[in-house]
């Protein structure tokens, strides 16, 4: 009898969940809109294969800024409005240090070589990893191939060629020689480094010594004011530029370099575009006897440290990096993959022939200081290098007042 009620209760208790199931496992993140709609897809494909989590991917605005702000209020809050971290890789030092992250080196070690290594390092903080690379990215010149093999030039290797070619093709203000990002904000930033570093400077040494104001850290400042007054290449409205506005004057036709990031490679490439087939893709130049180097972007995911579903984390995280979701993310979206595997897949080769020169610029790419005050330090070259653009200040002076500010920061 005993056992006939037993066996009863079991059926009925199992009936029960049956017909009202246990509350499945949410985690989420904050993103940007999506477009192509890879991110919903991929994510999608997660939840088939693991019903017991719902993913929600919260679409924030497009601003990086903004975003980053979102997530710096819910961690001051102590929130976990947020499980998961898609961050730029600049956060993490920031974030890390702050104490908002996990170290993720418990489950993420081995498999670190199979990505680029530029996008590790970048996701590393004293010693720890709290950053899984998803998406890289790194700062290209493309060249109107057309042009410079009707006159007989071979792509340049460094800023004397671009100079020489730039003089004797141009044409302005119909065709301009080179165009960049001049305006006062990150890209800015980001342009300066490239060309810092290519004649041998550096923001800090390998010990984390401020060298910023050096003598070649003067030359490449005096060299971003020369390509506009002194060389006139570069139309003066660069000081205005985002990435958007250099992408439509070459995409026109009416420059022949321009340095952009591979986004653009895409959109040279539609049916109306007036370039289309004609144009190239190479590294960054450098000054004679030096060498070239790209700085790094990119996006990444990271566990908040509030989140209460880190293991469920942990799974997505594992998946939406996996080489057939990011290979999906960039058939989908276009992303640049962090996956060296990637850059030699059939099927992405197909639709990007300059793949295997991106794939080697990427490999010497260098992450932009990593340094908790970073966003700080960064404010103060921006507005600096861009009085130099404008012809306010001379480079000498310029770096003069950076480095005063910078070191005041770095006491604080």
């Amino acid at each position: 009898m005993y056992k006939l009620i037993i066996i009863t209760s079991l059926m009925i208790a199992s009936s029960y969940f049956s017909c009202y199931p246990q509350e499945k496992t949410k985690i989420t993140f904050l993103g940007w809109p999506d477009p192509g709609g890879g991110f919903e897809e991929v994510i999608s494909d997660f939840e088939k294969e693991n019903p017991d989590i719902d993913v929600e991917m919260i679409k924030g605005p497009t601003s990086t800024d903004t975003r980053e702000t979102m997530y710096v209020t819910s961690f001051l809050a102590g929130e976990a409005t947020y499980d998961m971290v898609f961050m730029d890789i600049i956060w993490v030092p920031k974030f890390a240090k702050q104490g908002w992250l996990i170290p993720l080196d418990g489950w993420f070690k081995e498999e670190r070589k199979e990505f680029l290594p530029g996008d590790i390092q970048g996701s590393i903080y004293q010693g720890k990893i709290y950053r899984v690379p998803l998406q890289s990215d790194a700062g290209v010149l493309y060249y109107r191939k057309d042009l410079l093999e009707k006159e007989g030039f071979m792509p340049p290797q460094t800023w004397d060629e671009l100079i020489k070619i730039s003089q004797k093709l141009q044409n302005p203000p119909h065709l301009w020689g080179f165009v960049f990002q001049g305006k006062q904000y990150e890209g800015l930033v980001c342009n300066f480094l490239e060309i810092l570093w290519s004649f041998g400077g550096d923001i800090f040494d390998k010990k984390g010594n401020l060298i910023l104001n050096s003598p070649q850290g003067v030359q490449a400042l005096e060299f971003m004011y020369k390509l506009i007054h002194t060389y006139k290449i570069t139309p003066e409205g660069v000081t205005t530029y985002e990435e958007e506005e250099t992408r439509h004057i070459f995409q026109e036709g009416r420059t022949i370099f321009c340095r952009n990031w591979p986004y653009m490679w895409k959109l040279t490439q539609e049916e109306n575009s007036p370039v289309k087939d004609k144009v190239g893709i190479i590294r960054i130049p450098h000054k004679e006897g030096k060498n070239s180097f790209s700085t790094l972007g990119g996006w990444g995911f990271g566990i908040s440290k509030f989140s209460k579903n880190k293991s469920a984390c942990i799974k997505f995280i594992k998946y939406i990096t996996s080489y057939q979701a990011q290979k999906k993310l960039h058939l989908k979206s276009g992303i640049v993959p962090t996956r060296k595997a990637l850059f030699s897949d059939e099927e992405i080769l197909k639709l990007n022939p300059h793949y295997p020169d991106l794939y080697q610029i990427l490999l010497s790419a260098k992450p932009r200081p990593v340094h908790p005050e970073y966003a700080q330090i960064s404010d103060i070259l921006k507005r600096f290098i861009h009085k130099v653009l404008l012809g306010e200040l001379s480079p000498k002076t310029a770096l003069d007042k950076a480095e005063l500010k910078i070191k005041k920061v770095l006491k604080e």
